[in-house]
């Protein structure tokens, strides 16, 4: 969401006389009038991404993703977890993965230059993520367990993907360090918000978040749902799919503590927000189903 200001004349030291309230209001009046009319962006509204991303630098956690992520793929291939280039379900998701992120860029200019990565690891668990940078991993569980048609994958791969848009691992990292060091920071952390020195926060974003195992807000998480929504019906995927998902995610965690409790919304939550939103997308995916491609099965 692009925000238009308008500059208005700043009083002088001199003895310039100050504009009137006339002349003011008329070169406001005009300065509207020049203005271009406002472009209704299509799909779901989140707002702008949170100013505490920008206390902790961008690269610097796309550069300890990388290494993180790098560090997952060693490990998984040792114990022969990690899935080969020619696997079925890897070329599936690969596939999946190459019709959505041409829509990622819209969301974070970032995106563009990312070093898009997908694996598959061998693991029980219900899982998948994207880290910063662009570097998704599903595990195998997801998948079988809870026997996910394309459309449903799609969301789930949108969902983690808006993850690393939003740049959720900065905020969250950021928060901690603010909430951990607040005496330390002091005032630079108000100025932060406005646009900090990177090297001040350097620091910050060496301090260690496992983004492998970081956890993101209620909040963000909705968020991210909405917007993987979003990029899903974009790449002709059925957004509706995120309802299945979320009683297929139901039946498969009756354990799960309630909402209050849980730093997730609870799938009754999630799939009321999708229903809400489904006809802000709908139209999107209407659209770009009629041309869509059969599956490349490759990357």
């Amino acid at each position: 969401m692009t925000r238009m200001t308008i500059d208005l004349p700043r009083p002088s030291h001199g003895r310039q006389k100050p504009c009137s309230p006339t002349l003011l209001a008329l070169a406001l009046t005009l300065s509207c009038l020049c203005l271009p009319p406002a472009v209704a962006r299509e799909g779901v509204e989140v707002g702008n991404n949170s100013a505490f991303s920008r206390l902790v630098p961008a690269d610097s956690v796309e550069r300890s993703a990388v290494q993180q992520y790098s560090q997952m793929l060693q490990q998984a291939a040792s114990k022969n977890a990690l899935a080969g280039k020619d696997q079925a379900q890897l070329k599936r998701l690969r596939a999946i993965a190459q019709r959505i992120i041409p829509f990622a860029a819209a969301w974070n200019p970032r995106a563009k230059d990312w070093r898009w990565e997908v694996n598959l690891i061998g693991s029980q668990q219900i899982n998948a993520f994207c880290m910063p940078g662009g570097k998704i991993a599903f595990y195998s569980g997801i998948l079988q367990q809870l026997k996910l048609t394309d459309d449903e994958v799609a969301m789930v791969m949108g969902h983690e993907i808006a993850h690393a848009l939003r740049e959720h691992a900065r905020e969250r990292m950021a928060k901690s360090a603010v909430t951990q060091g607040a005496a330390r920071l002091g005032g630079a952390v108000a100025a932060g918000v406005f646009g900090v020195d990177p090297r001040l926060t350097d620091g910050l974003a060496r301090g260690g978040a496992n983004l492998l195992t970081l956890e993101f807000s209620r909040e963000d998480e909705s968020e991210a749902d909405l917007v993987g929504m979003e990029l899903a019906a974009r790449a002709g995927y059925d957004p509706r799919a995120g309802v299945s998902l979320w009683q297929k995610m139901g039946a498969a965690n009756k354990g799960a503590p309630p909402q209050w409790l849980s730093t997730h919304p609870s799938g009754k939550s999630r799939i009321a927000v999708i229903q809400q939103n489904l006809p802000k997308v709908l139209p999107l995916y209407e659209r770009a189903s009629k041309d869509r491609p059969a599956s490349s099965g490759g990357w």
